[in-house]
């Protein structure tokens, strides 16, 4: 017998108490057992205003970069408007998740999320290469930079990314909206890298420091983008994710009474915010009941982040010893 969860998101820390109306309104007569959760937050507003104040600001720091002869706020300027089009996939991505599922595309969109991620992570690599190839040509040519120029329009830069990032800072637990966080948080401390810079030219007037630190925001968009392509890449995959282990949710199961053995358990991401699970329960005993069922739903809801449960419980292993996977 089967025991089926609607498609949820990872439950967060909040008073169970406020969700046991919800939980008996979602129950079922028929052993499928619902934990409630609340839905993704609803970032739009937050989308919204990330993309118009960063286009603006992409506009104004290339201009300025190009008029003050600066690499270091060009190449800035190159990181903006990726995070201008990865706010924009994000963003889509979050809408989609959210349509209903269909006879076609049984799940809904909601694995949309983890090719927005996985394509944010793609931009990124192409704007590191191009900032890259650039800065290399300044470093063999260089030219004279305005000091002045970059570090005011560098310290305008703080307050946009900075204020974007903090649009985004409670959605950690979700990759896409971690990925738009992360994208600001850095941008915020490459434009801070970018005043030093400036400063220190008025100081020194040394032209070289220019395309030094244009290296340096190389390296942080990289080391950024390491992270975001290893885990998006890893979802797309249908790896285990981050912050579940498959081993201690086999041995939850294993541990329960009249429980013989698990196999064919696998876990895998529906979406950035959404796990499933599918797995056989070998019980000789038979049958213990939906009660059963639905306190294993639960308690890997709660304790696992695993919205999505499926359960098989079977008597006999004999079928297994051919066609089934540990």
């Amino acid at each position: 017998m089967d025991a089926a969860q609607d498609p949820l998101p990872a439950r967060q820390p909040h008073d169970h108490g406020a969700d046991t109306a919800e939980e008996h309104r979602h129950g079922h007569e028929h052993g499928h057992g619902h934990a409630h959760s609340h839905a993704p937050a609803d970032f739009g507003r937050a989308f919204l205003i990330g993309i118009l104040l960063n286009s603006a600001f992409v506009v104004i720091e290339a201009g300025y970069g190009w008029y003050a002869g600066s690499m270091a706020l060009i190449a800035d300027a190159g990181h903006n408007l990726s995070d201008v089009l990865a706010l924009l996939l994000a963003w889509g991505a979050s809408v989609a998740a959210r349509r209903p599922a269909t006879g076609r595309f049984t799940y809904g969109l909601k694995s949309s999320t983890i090719l927005a991620a996985l394509a944010n992570a793609g931009l990124l690599l192409v704007a590191i290469s191009a900032i890259l190839y650039e800065t290399l040509h300044r470093m063999a040519q260089p030219a004279t930079v305005q000091g002045e120029t970059m570090a005011i329009v560098a310290g305008i830069g703080i307050l946009v990314n900075a204020g974007t990032a903090a649009l985004f800072l409670r959605g950690q637990d979700d990759i896409n909206i971690r990925g738009a966080f992360l994208h600001m948080a850095a941008d915020a401390l490459v434009s801070l890298g970018v005043v030093i810079a400036g400063l220190l030219i008025i100081s020194t007037g040394a032209a070289w420091i220019d395309p030094a630190v244009s290296l340096v925001i190389v390296a942080v968009i990289a080391w950024g983008t390491w992270g975001l392509l290893k885990d998006s890449v890893a979802m797309s995959m249908l790896a285990v994710p981050k912050g579940i282990s498959e081993s201690e949710v086999r041995a939850y199961l294993a541990s329960l009474p009249g429980v013989a053995g698990v196999h064919d358990l696998h876990i895998w991401p529906m979406s950035t915010t959404e796990t499933a699970l599918t797995a056989h329960l070998l019980m000789p005993e038979g049958h213990p009941g939906d009660t059963f069922l639905r306190e294993i739903a639960e308690e890997l809801e709660h304790h696992h982040r695993i919205g999505h449960t499926t359960v098989q419980v079977e008597q006999s292993a004999a079928h297994c010893e051919t066609v089934c996977r540990a």
